[in-house]
């Protein structure tokens, strides 16, 4: 709860004393003298006839108890002859008689017949300004029958300057009126200020928006107790204030908060002639970048609603209250630009540790998981030759490896457009059917395409179960990420195209030998068994000599076609060297390696053009050999094969 003193909230309660001084002091009226100097000018005279009839009930109500001073026989003129108030005569004749007076400063009479018939006289007295120049502003007429005319004039002069006393009377007190009016609302002008400084100086010390908005409601409550406020924001922003709300302009129609939304200005309605009369309020909360939000307002009903609120200084308040928003709001978004930052730079760092691909892509749905504390993750890679999209990695296991058209899909409508999607209910917005989502009965998604130099690479998809889920934040900060993933995926996918290179013979598209001894040391140690077969083309030599060397080259391609064809994926084919080829074959035994052998043999035999034949040697190992290793596999199955070619060669041997 903001504090503010008591003299503050005085200011805003009523009307303050002028003057610190009092009113009266030892010597009386003395303090006040200066008053008695005041006086009209003739510019004036126009504007002083309401004071005229004021100071002329006055003058009746005081002299209450003598016969000739009354309505029935007393009239009061302006300046220019026009009778205000009191017994009306003769028009013409009054004029005339006021003209005379007013230009001899001193009583008129007249004798003529009355309205009534009779026969009377007629008193025209001036009333003069008390100023040196002894001005006259007004005249008294007092009608009299013939039977009780006045012998002495003293009477008339008295009553006239009785009456001139009330005038005064009421000129003074409106000019004090005006003078304690202008000095209150001077008084209450600075204190107006104090509290907006003390509003400002507490504002600004927030650094934070909550911290502002909090602020800002506990100040208006403390001073405007009986208003309800709410803030209707127009960001997509949520907040734990209950009193903040999001301001939806298309089901807002034209209301009081739209009106002073899109104006940028304050908007008030007062509805007139109901029983229980509301007044509402809207003021925007502006900064100089625009407006973020609207305050409504709604006053207790009655008639005097607005007079309990100062609505300036709430208007104040919230132009205050905008350019510390924006202050706040403008320091929060770089503290998230910087932490967005650091995490892109952390994400990056950690990707490029690893440029293994299926790790590059396990280690990102993690993140992206943990980072934007979604449900579901799916990570799929394009396949350019074979158009469609393979799950390379996911934590719904029932499509992990799964392929997808490239059309279908939410992968399918970024591979159109090229731009990312954000779903808030795809309940409501199910234009695009997604068999991720329906798989995982989610409601909100973000997707974007992975790109690098412009190409498509795949698409990253994060959903969540519960609906408006992501923010705009999110989906600008996913989108930052997935070209440094794509970028990192690229990396591991051609350091292993040059790790394959780098194995594989580039003349017969088999992996070269030293590939071959890392995978059957690998195998040694986690299998419990399997068979080597060394391939050696029969008199090769005679058939570059006689076909010419590129004629063996074609050969020695089409071999190795064959012992592709005929073995497993998970086999291993090598050249070993010159015209000799390798297969491991992990987890068969020399039966087994024999059959692919000898399918080998026959196809080579009868596919080659010009013919050839090959000669086999096998050798396998089992986890019960007394030495397991590498060196005594390739011995014994070359010694198999040196021993095929020795009975004739176009035949098999097994150790």
């Amino acid at each position: 709860m903001s504090e503010f003193s008591t003299t503050d909230q005085q200011t805003l309660d009523g009307t303050v004393q002028a003057s610190g001084a009092p009113l009266f002091d030892d010597k009386g009226y003395t303090s006040f003298a200066w008053l008695q100097t005041m006086d009209m000018t003739p510019y004036d005279f126009p504007y002083i006839n309401q004071l005229l009839v004021q100071g002329y009930r006055s003058w009746l109500q005081q002299s209450d108890g003598i016969s000739w001073i009354n309505e029935q026989d007393t009239a009061v003129f302006n300046f220019t002859g026009v009778r205000l108030t009191g017994r009306e005569e003769d028009d013409d004749e009054d004029l005339g008689l006021v003209e005379r007076c007013c230009l001899s400063r001193e009583i008129e009479v007249s004798q003529r017949k009355l309205r009534d018939g009779s026969l009377g006289f007629v008193y025209m007295v001036p009333i003069l300004c008390r100023n040196h120049q002894r001005e006259p502003f007004a005249a008294l007429r007092f009608t009299r029958s013939a039977q009780y005319v006045f012998t002495e004039q003293d009477a008339l002069l008295a009553a006239a300057l009785h009456f001139r006393s009330c005038f005064y009377s009421k000129f003074e007190y409106i000019f004090m009126e005006d003078i304690l009016g202008v000095q209150n609302r001077s008084s209450r002008e600075g204190r107006r200020r104090s509290i907006l400084f003390q509003i400002v100086k507490r504002l600004h010390d927030k650094i934070d928006v909550e911290g502002v908005l909090d602020e800002v409601f506990d100040s208006i409550a403390y001073f405007f107790p009986h208003v309800d406020i709410t803030l209707y924001m127009s960001q997509d922003r949520h907040s734990r204030n209950p009193q903040v709300k999001p301001l939806l302009l298309h089901e807002r129609d034209e209301d009081i908060c739209v009106l002073a939304f899109m104006k940028g200005q304050m908007t008030v309605n007062e509805t007139v002639g109901t029983q229980n009369e509301v007044t509402e309020i809207g003021i925007p909360l502006r900064g100089k970048q625009g407006v973020y939000g609207v305050f409504h307002m709604i006053l207790p009903s009655g008639s005097d609603s607005m007079k309990k609120v100062d609505v300036e200084l709430i208007a104040m308040m919230a132009d205050t209250a905008g350019t510390a928003f924006e202050n706040a709001k403008l320091l929060e978004q770089s503290n998230v630009l910087i932490h967005e930052l650091r995490l892109i730079n952390e994400l990056v760092q950690r990707l490029n540790q690893s440029l293994k691909l299926n790790e590059v892509f396990e280690f990102a749905m993690q993140e992206l998981l943990q980072m934007f504390m979604a449900d579901f993750c799916c990570i799929m890679q394009l396949d350019q030759e074979e158009n469609y999209y393979k799950v390379t990695s996911s934590n719904v296991e029932s499509i992990r490896l799964h392929s997808y058209p490239r059309d279908e899909g939410f992968a399918g409508l970024m591979r159109k457009t090229g731009e990312p999607v954000i779903v808030s209910d795809y309940r409501k917005e199910g234009k695009i059917s997604s068999k991720f989502m329906d798989l995982t009965n989610s409601l909100s998604l973000m997707a974007v395409p992975m790109k690098t130099s412009g190409t498509p690479r795949g698409v990253i998809l994060l959903s969540s179960k519960r609906p408006n889920f992501f923010s705009y934040d999110n989906y600008k900060m996913l989108q930052m990420l997935a070209p440094h993933i794509g970028l990192a995926v690229t990396n591991a996918m051609l350091h292993a195209e040059v790790r394959r290179l780098a194995n594989m013979d580039m003349l017969t598209g088999l992996y070269v030998r030293h590939y071959v001894d890392q995978c059957i040391q690998q195998h040694q140690e986690k299998d419990f068994c399997g068979s080597l077969i060394l391939v050696d083309i029969d008199q090769f030599k005679q058939v570059n000599d006689t076909y010419g060397h590129q004629t063996g080259d074609e050969i020695l391609k089409n071999v190795s076609d064959i012992i592709r064809s005929t073995t497993r994926d998970e086999d291993v084919c090598a050249r070993w060297g010159g015209e000799e080829l390798a297969i491991y074959l992990p987890q068969l035994g020399v039966q087994q390696a024999l059959q692919f052998a000898e399918k080998i043999r026959y196809r080579v035999q009868h596919e080659t053009k010009p013919r050839v034949t090959v000669s086999c040697g096998i050798a396998e190992w089992n986890w019960m050999d007394e030495q397991i290793n590498m060196e005594s596999l390739f011995y014994k199955a070359d010694m198999a094969l040196y021993e095929a070619k020795n009975e004739g060669r176009n035949r098999i041997v097994c150790d």
